[in-house]
């Protein structure tokens, strides 16, 4: 459990500025994460890593000369925020083009997308590859659904030596893809993690037994086992790897036991010393390989095992010398400190004059995501509950860190017109919740506003438009279907029964408190269903029974705000409110 912290929100902040306080030498903290504090030549190739925090090592242990020029830091187990990405990636950028690599993971693939999307429209050519070694999570003929575990490593590494090495974008993209296909990694869990201020961990494995295939965010693996032998553990981890080796494998392979967060190092030393001998017996040559703790879980209890078939191009990056505050492997020339410049403010000149009606319709919004902000967090231990059956456990806490940022912004913008005011807490939301929900949220609220803009007047029309635009945007964005479990399963309901008694002559109130009912509805329709999409996917069959907790934020969002807008509207000062 982890004890050590003022404030459970601000845990991965504050950790992140004493990580960067213990190693000015190597990294420099700029908004989002942290870039090398060392000198980069122009020119050079940027690696640009990263994930939510809570796996250190990964992912700001790993920045520094021959590995990752920066990393973008989320929330605990939630991706960073696009702008998080953007802003990383625009520091780190030396002229030399930028290469993102993550986890694949619902949440990292949105915000780092979005942000490669603006990188690339501002002239900084920027790639992609999302690390796929976890075996667990899909079938090899799936390979492309499957999620980054301790895998980054090896991605990471050999793109890292690549770019230092002075190769271009082209080379230095194709060794990460090639990288990426030749590691296969799976773990085990004997306990889950606890996150910061939570009393109770994210799951629990029954004693004497052991969870299979695990993920690094706190969820439980697919099956669970009698607890092994060493002997027997080594066994079935080496087996099912070499079962699901690349096509192109040779017999030259990178090994890496990698500790989870509790699991004693001369724990691991004894298993890693079984798993060697076994790869040996199957034909296989241990090449340079690692064991220790390189991408953890906070403090869950267990492993994983890593294998990275090499060949000479490959073997010639993994040897290469790297020096990270956590990572160091043969000897570099001497860091030399260089100074930074600022990232480019955003140009806030153009200050816009709302109109009476915009003005007033912000106001009211500002009221009403406060009240959004008082479900959530009235309704913070349940969604995380919920989000722990099959998930990570950190719906809860997100929405609440998404929409407290998302109120304050709007706090801070009052008096804008309703356009500024929404787009500035959709920003924010996306900023502060990071996560595949921060993404939806965000860009949900932001479409929403521009919609709604800064009129002269609005009528019952502006309202279909706003909610016709906060959905698209969920739908195009996330790119689920009725039936995934998802959000999308209480959304368009939302959506289909507002329009409906809109079309009907309803107004605007009625139409809304008919779609926050068929919302709520719709969301405990999906403890029915199995999740096609995100992390809770792999786990579909804990998952079966339960709504899904998105589903279930979103109706309980709708209702609150139906009942606010009626409580506004039936009290004596409520005239002026445009439901």
């Amino acid at each position: 459990m982890t004890r050590i912290f003022d404030n459970p929100a601000d845990f991965a902040d504050d950790a992140l500025d004493g990580f960067v306080a213990a190693n000015r030498g190597y990294v420099a903290r700029v908004d989002g994460g942290v870039v090398r504090s060392t000198e980069v030549p122009t020119g050079q190739v940027a690696l640009v890593v990263g994930g939510g925090s809570g796996h250190y090592p990964a992912f700001a242990g790993l920045v520094g000369p021959g590995l990752a020029t920066a990393s973008a830091c989320g929330n605990m187990f939630a991706s960073p925020a696009a702008g998080q990405v953007y802003r990383v990636a625009k520091a780190a950028n030396a002229g030399g083009g930028v290469l993102l690599s993550y986890g694949n993971y619902a949440g990292d693939v949105l915000h780092f997308g979005q942000a490669q999307l603006r990188l690339n429209a501002e002239g900084i050519e920027t790639r992609t590859v999302t690390v796929t070694d976890d075996i667990a999570s899909a079938p090899l003929d799936q390979i492309e659904k499957r999620r980054g575990i301790a895998g980054d490593l090896t991605v990471f590494k050999i793109a890292g030596a690549a770019a230092e090495a002075g190769l271009d974008l082209d080379a230095v993209e194709r060794l990460a893809i090639k990288t990426n296909y030749r590691t296969r990694s799976l773990g085990v869990a004997f306990d889950g993690c606890t996150l910061p201020g939570a009393s109770d961990p994210l799951f629990h494995v029954p004693a004497g037994q052991m969870s299979l295939g695990l993920g690094i965010h706190g969820e439980p693996g697919i099956s669970e086992h009698k607890m092994p032998t060493a002997s027997e553990l080594a066994e079935l981890l080496v087996s099912k790897l070499l079962n699901d080796k690349p096509d192109d494998a040779g017999n030259r392979v990178v090994a890496i036991v990698n500790g989870l967060g509790t699991v004693k190092y001369d724990e691991l030393f004894l298993l890693f010393g079984k798993i060697e001998k076994l790869l040996g017996k199957a034909g296989l040559t241990v090449v340079e390989p690692e064991c220790g703790e390189l991408v953890t879980s906070l403090d869950m209890s267990g492993l994983s095992l890593t294998l990275l078939w090499l060949d000479e191009e490959l073997e010639q990056y993994w040897a290469a010398p790297a020096d990270t505050p956590a990572f160091r492997k043969g000897n570099l020339a001497p860091r030399r400190p260089r100074e930074r410049g600022t990232v480019t403010a955003v140009d806030a000149s153009d200050v816009e004059q709302p109109t009476a009606a915009a003005a007033e319709l912000g106001r009211q919004a500002v009221a009403v995501l406060a009240q959004v902000r008082d479900v959530v967090v009235e309704h913070e231990e349940e969604l995380g509950k919920l989000d722990a059956i099959a998930g990570d456990g950190d719906h809860g806490i997100g929405m609440r860190r998404g929409v407290e940022a998302a109120f304050a912004a709007a706090e801070t913008a009052s008096g804008a017109s309703v356009g500024r005011i929404l787009t500035a807490a959709g920003e924010a939301w996306s900023e502060r919740a990071g996560g595949t929900s921060g993404a939806l949220w965000g860009s949900a609220i932001i479409a929403a506003g521009q919609a709604l803009g800064n009129k002269a007047g609005y009528s019952s029309e502006d309202a279909a438009a706003a909610v016709t635009g906060f959905v698209d945007a969920i739908t195009e964005l996330g790119k689920a279907e009725p039936g995934d479990k998802t959000m999308v399963d209480a959304l368009l309901p939302f959506r289909d029964a507002f329009l409906t008694e809109f079309d009907a002559g309803a107004p605007v109130d009625r139409a809304l408190a008919a779609a926050a009912a068929a919302a709520e509805s719709a969301a405990a329709e999906t403890a029915r269903l199995r999740p096609l999409k995100g992390r809770a996917r792999p786990l579909a069959e804990k998952s079966l029974g339960h709504p899904d907790p998105g589903a279930v934020s979103f109706g309980l969002i709708t209702a609150r705000i139906s009942q606010h807008i009626d409580a506004q509207l039936a009290s004596p000062a409520g005239n002026g409110v445009q439901a």
